[in-house]
C-alpha cells in the first residue's frame, strides 16, 4: 500500500469518526432542547436506549431508516438531524464552523447582533402582543394574568388552548399522538392567537422554542419576552404547584433541568427582553416585567 492510499484511507477514517461525533451531539443537543429523556425518545422512536447511548457518543453507525424514526420522535428533518454544515455554501460553511467555536451566551449575542444591524423587523407584525417565554417554574402562569391585568390586556395560557382543542391533557396528547402531532397543534393554536386577537399576553409553554417554525412566529407576531430563574428555584415552584415527582428522585430530576435549560438558553435568549425572576416576591417581579413590557409596547408606537 502506497503511502498516498494510507494517507487517504486514514483522511476518509477521521472524516467518519467527526461525522458520527457530530450526529450524536446533534441527537443529544435536540433531544435536551426537547426535554425528552433518552428513555422517552426510544419509547417515541422505536430504537432501543441502549443504542440511542451509543449514538449520543458518536459510536453508532446507524441506518438512514433509524434516522429517519428518530427525527420523526423528536418532530425534526433528518437533514437538521444529520447537517454538519458540509451542505452549506462557502459562506454559511464559515459562519456555521464560526458559530460552532461560540460558547451558547456569545452564540446567542452574535444572533441579536446580525438581527439588529442586518435584518430590518417588521415591528407592526408584533401588534400589541405580548409572549412569555421560559422554563416550567419560571412565573408565566403566575405573572402573566396579573401582567394582562396591569396593561388591560387578555391573558391566554397556550397549554390550556391546546388542550381544549384537542380534547385530552397534554399527557394524554404526548402519550397518544407523540411530541411531532403535539407540535403542530400546538403551532395551530398559537397562529389562531396571534391571528386573530390583540392587546394579549401569552403564556407559553418551556418547550415552544425548540420548534423553529414556531419560535420564529412568535418572534415575528409578539414581544417575546423571557422569564428567567435559577434552577433550584424553578424546581421549587414546580413543587410548589403540587407536581412531587422531582421529590422522587431530585438529584436526577435537578440534572435533567439544568441540562433542558443549557440546551434551551440560546433559544430563550433570542426573546426581545429577558426578567429575572430569581429570588424576587411576585409583586417584585411583576413590577419589573410591567417595565419591560410597557417599554417593548411603546417601542412600537414610535
Amino acid at each position: 500500500m502506497s503511502k498516498a492510499t494510507f494517507d487517504d484511507g486514514r483522511r476518509e477514517d477521521d472524516e467518519a469518526k467527526y461525522f458520527l461525533f457530530a450526529l450524536g451531539a446533534n441527537v443529544r443537543a435536540l433531544r435536551s432542547q426537547r426535554g425528552m429523556t433518552r428513555k422517552i425518545l426510544a419509547h417515541d422512536s422505536g430504537v432501543s436506549e441502549r443504542y440511542l447511548a451509543k449514538l449520543e457518543a458518536g459510536e453508532g453507525n446507524a441506518s438512514v431508516q433509524i434516522l429517519r424514526q428518530i427525527a420523526a420522535a423528536m418532530d425534526t428533518t433528518l437533514v437538521e438531524l444529520v447537517s454538519s454544515g458540509d451542505e452549506l455554501s462557502p459562506e454559511m460553511q464559515d459562519l456555521y464552523r464560526l458559530g460552532r467555536r461560540l460558547p451558547p451566551d456569545q452564540l446567542g449575542a452574535a444572533i441579536s447582533v446580525i438581527k439588529e444591524r442586518l435584518i430590518k423587523p417588521d415591528e407592526a407584525a408584533k401588534g400589541r402582543r405580548i409572549s412569555l417565554v421560559g422554563l416550567r417554574g419560571a412565573g408565566k402562569s403566575t405573572l402573566g394574568p396579573l401582567l394582562a391585568e396591569r396593561l388591560g390586556f387578555q391573558f391566554v395560557e397556550l397549554n390550556e388552548v391546546i388542550e381544549k382543542e384537542y380534547g385530552a391533557s397534554l399527557g394524554e396528547i404526548f402519550s397518544l399522538a407523540g411530541q411531532p402531532s403535539f407540535r403542530r397543534w400546538e403551532r395551530r393554536c398559537f397562529t389562531d392567537i396571534v391571528t386573530k386577537q390583540d392587546e394579549v399576553v401569552i403564556a407559553t409553554g418551556g418547550s415552544i422554542v425548540v420548534d423553529e417554525k414556531t419560535l420564529s412566529l412568535l418572534l415575528g407576531r409578539t414581544h417575546a419576552i423571557w422569564l428567567q430563574a435559577k434552577p433550584e428555584e424553578h424546581m421549587a415552584r414546580v413543587v410548589a404547584q403540587g407536581d412531587m415527582r422531582p421529590i422522587a428522585n431530585s438529584r436526577e430530576a435537578m440534572s435533567d433541568l439544568r441540562q433542558i435549560l443549557a440546551a434551551r438558553t440560546p433559544l430563550y435568549r433570542r426573546a426581545n427582553a429577558s426578567c429575572d425572576t430569581s429570588g424576587k416576591k411576585v409583586k417584585e417581579s411583576l413590577r419589573d416585567l410591567e417595565l419591560i413590557a410597557s417599554s417593548l409596547l411603546s417601542e412600537d408606537m414610535q
